[in-house]
């Protein structure tokens, strides 16, 4: 064994190419070959940082020119007028510099105007390596068109029989496959439920499309029965949809044109269809709500109670705008919950990894070392790490399987067995601390929907079903099952909550004052507000106090893994100089 004394450690620290920084750490005595593995652990932490920082610094200096790039508009092809005009007006500011230069021998940069040619050139040959892929899918569809109309030559447009089997109206919805070629000359391939040919052509028609195909068969019917109701609009696409339709509808623009312009707004072809297929059922004389509710599982049950109710009483935008600000809020609560209880999930996720890390490619560097030494020479909790250390490198791979399988096995029972659930959220609802967060977020829920639900004519009855299909929680399903039945019976709703551990007192008084003064809608207004205010404060202050104890304990974790390993070598360097 080697034994340096009085070695000066340095590191060189660079944070990119040109800046680096030598951070000296002092003089100290190293016994090579104990202290070379743990050098090298910290040697490779070091580089990793280097590594992490010098990405951010280059996608930093990447940033502008991502900016740049996306401000480019395609498609702009500019008219020989305007080419003309800008030639001009480069010829007189060659002029104007050639005479603001006439001391300087004519130094003309020409810089500027060879990147413009030659980003010009980049961005022409980007456009048509991105329409690559739309000619070969349009070639695709041509050959189609040809191989359905049985044509060789060019596509022929398809004729209908009104009064033959194409108008012959099926029991149920069957879908239908179409190809179209588009007011703007591209060729489509698509999908459409209808009740019969005739009424898929008619309603492609009056799109402006000429169509060149309409077939369906029973592997049609396999493969794509019920595209569209198995797709669900996200929230935020929801709260777009909604403001835009009450605008157009505020501006005296008719329902079924209205969704055909949104229709055209989305991008996403999942959300095309489930507007088309609204579109389609106006236009057979359905009502709106019904139109929504065509469309399976693609827009909340709660909207199409809403959207019923406001048929009735002619308040259809209003009721949009209003549907648009309750689904922001209530999104908003989600995140915050999830937010609140995914932040130690994480932290402990993050622990166990490290932790996991330093047993397995850390610890098994130091064994050789160890055993030169006699067992009485070893300290006990440096015997526990190496036993761990060693269990775990020998049965990680089954202990993570292990793993995954139980999450998977509980997410399963989650999802599908009730009582199981309920057990899980009576656990979360009585914990200290996440208990609150928990009960605040569904009284929130709960008083926030049952108050817009009551503010927009929905009749009680109904507007408890909505409420008992919004909510995940047994608990609180329980609560809203026996108001429902009070209701039946001739009761009053305030009795299923009274004196229960997971409604609060303050939020049932508020219920029994609405129904004494008959302004319950507004009662539970304020109980939203109230408690949601009650539930962001539990948040903030819950992050606050975990945040510090998740830090102490992933510090201790390493700290004594650290530890264990550290003190025999001292134990050791002892040994030497005696």
């Amino acid at each position: 064994m080697i034994l340096k004394k009085n070695v000066l450690i340095e590191f060189k620290i660079c944070y990119n190419d040109y800046k680096c920084k030598r951070v000296r750490i002092g003089r100290c005595v190293i016994v090579s070959k104990v202290f070379s593995p743990f050098i090298y652990f910290f040697k490779g932490i070091l580089v990793f940082f280097r590594a992490l920082i010098s990405i951010f610094y280059h996608a930093f200096l990447a940033l502008p020119l991502v900016i740049k790039a996306r401000k480019i508009k395609p498609d702009e092809t500019p008219s020989e007028e305007e080419v003309k005009f800008k030639q001009d007006n480069a010829g007189r500011a060659i002029l104007d510099t050639i005479t603001a230069n006439e001391d300087n021998d004519f130094n003309i940069d020409i810089t500027a105007a060879e990147e413009d040619n030659e980003e010009g050139s980049l961005t022409k040959f980007g456009k048509k390596l991105m329409a690559i892929p739309e000619k070969i899918r349009e070639q695709n569809t041509v050959s189609l068109i040809k191989k359905y109309t049985k044509n060789k030559g060019e596509p022929v447009p398809l004729t209908i029989n009104y009064d033959g089997p194409d108008a012959v109206k099926s029991k149920d919805k069957q879908v239908y496959e179409y190809i179209i070629k588009t007011p703007e000359g591209r060729y489509q391939k698509g999908y459409f439920s209808a009740f019969s040919k005739v009424e898929v052509y008619s309603f492609l028609r009056s799109e402006g499309n000429i169509v060149y195909s309409i077939r369906t068969n029973k592997w049609l019917q396999t493969t794509h029965n019920n595209i569209a109701g198995n797709s669900k609009i996200k929230i935020k696409d929801l709260n777009f949809l909604l403001t835009q339709l009450s605008t157009y509808l505020k501006a005296g623009i008719p329902l079924a044109d209205s969704v055909k312009i949104l229709v055209k707004q989305f991008n996403n072809k999942n959300y095309q269809r489930i507007l088309r297929g609204v579109v389609y059922d106006l236009s057979i004389g359905k009502n709106f709500s019904e139109a929504l509710e065509k469309q399976g599982k693609a827009f909340p049950q709660m909207l199409i109670n809403m959207v019923r109710a406001a048929e009735m009483t002619g308040e259809l935008p209003e009721t949009l705008d209003d549907m648009a600000e309750y689904f922001a809020e209530t999104e908003a609560t989600r995140k915050a919950m999830v937010t609140a209880m995914m932040y130690p999930v994480i932290i402990f996720v993050i622990a166990i990894a490290v932790g996991t890390f330093i047993m397995l490619y850390v610890v098994p560097q130091f064994v050789e070392i160890y055993e030169s030494m006699d067992d009485a020479e070893i300290p006990g909790i440096t015997l526990f790490v190496l036993a761990i250390s060693d269990f775990l490198q020998k049965y990680i791979i089954i202990i993570g399987v292990a793993v995954i399988l139980l999450l998977l096995v509980i997410i399963y029972l989650y999802r599908h067995v009730k009582p199981f659930r309920r057990a899980i959220q009576l656990f979360g609802m009585k914990s200290p601390g996440f208990g609150n967060i928990i009960i605040y977020n569904e009284v929130t829920m709960f008083t926030k929907t049952f108050a817009s639900l009551l503010a927009h004519n929905v009749f009680i009855t109904d507007s408890m079903t909505i409420l008992n299909k919004v909510t995940n929680n047994e608990i609180y399903k329980g609560l809203i099952i026996k108001a429902i039945n009070n209701i039946a019976k001739g009761g009053k709703i305030s009795t299923a909550f009274k004196d229960h551990w997971a409604f609060p007192i303050p939020a049932y008084e508020m219920i029994v004052t609405g129904e004494k003064t008959g302004q319950l809608p507004e009662m539970m207004q304020k109980v939203a507000v109230y408690y949601q205010d009650l539930h962001r404060n539990a948040i903030t202050r819950i992050k606050t106090f975990i945040e510090p104890i998740l830090i102490l304990l992933l510090t201790g974790m390493v700290g004594v893994i650290v530890l264990a390993i550290v003190v025999p070598m001292f134990n050791m360097y002892g040994s030497i100089q005696q």
